[in-house]
């Protein structure tokens, strides 16, 4: 089976859990596939405007594994949230987003994640949802962009949105659910002793 790969990308005073809960989702899911002897193809990488080490929230500091400008081919991104505001004026970040977006088969966003795929223009006609203290501000923001509240995750077709940090979690493994199956998922939640809260929403 070909090797795919699923970018998680990285900026200053990004959320910690927003890319490592996914991180470990997609790690644990390679682990549990090899013990029963089948192969999960998806490796996550680590993606940063450069080779430094990126500066998360509260000092976590993290190096990625490629630069934006050269990387595997990415089956699937990942957009985190954070301090998300002087990012919507990063228009290196933006079209790089914009051009993976048109790239992958699946473009998926933790916490407020959801305003750069909104502000590079990868969300229209499309339902999402985000953090619940963020809502008021992206619907001022993107008014024309219908955003669901009280969701762990939305599945509008090729893209997935997930609330707050820790609800990227159950995002990731819905993600594993649709690249593998739902008894996969339920057994890399499993391995990983975590709670899988599937309240979730699938459109279409």
């Amino acid at each position: 089976m070909k090797q795919a790969y699923i970018g998680i990308v990285l900026y200053e005073d990004v959320e910690v859990l927003d890319f490592s809960g996914p991180f470990e989702v997609f790690a644990t899911a390679r682990r549990v596939a090899q013990k029963r002897g089948e192969v999960f193809p998806y490796s996550p990488l680590l993606l940063a405007p450069s080779l430094q080490a990126v500066t998360a929230r509260a000092g976590y500091r993290v190096l990625p594994d490629h630069a934006l400008s050269d990387h595997p081919a990415l089956d699937v991104l990942l957009v985190p949230g954070g301090v998300h505001e002087p990012q919507l004026e990063n228009v290196v970040l933006l079209d790089w987003i914009r051009e993976q977006a048109g790239a992958v088969s699946l473009l998926t966003s933790v916490c407020t994640g959801a305003f750069l795929l909104a502000q590079a223009g990868c969300t229209s006609g499309k339902t999402v949802t985000t953090h619940w203290e963020d809502i008021p501000d992206f619907r001022r923001r993107y008014p024309d962009i219908d955003v669901r509240e009280n969701v762990r995750w939305v599945e509008d077709g090729a893209l997935i949105s997930s609330a707050g940090i820790s609800a990227g979690i159950d995002m990731a493994l819905q993600m594993v659910a649709r690249l593998g199956s739902e008894a996969f998922a339920l057994q890399t939640a499993r391995q990983m002793e975590f709670d899988w809260q599937r309240t979730g929403v699938t459109l279409g």
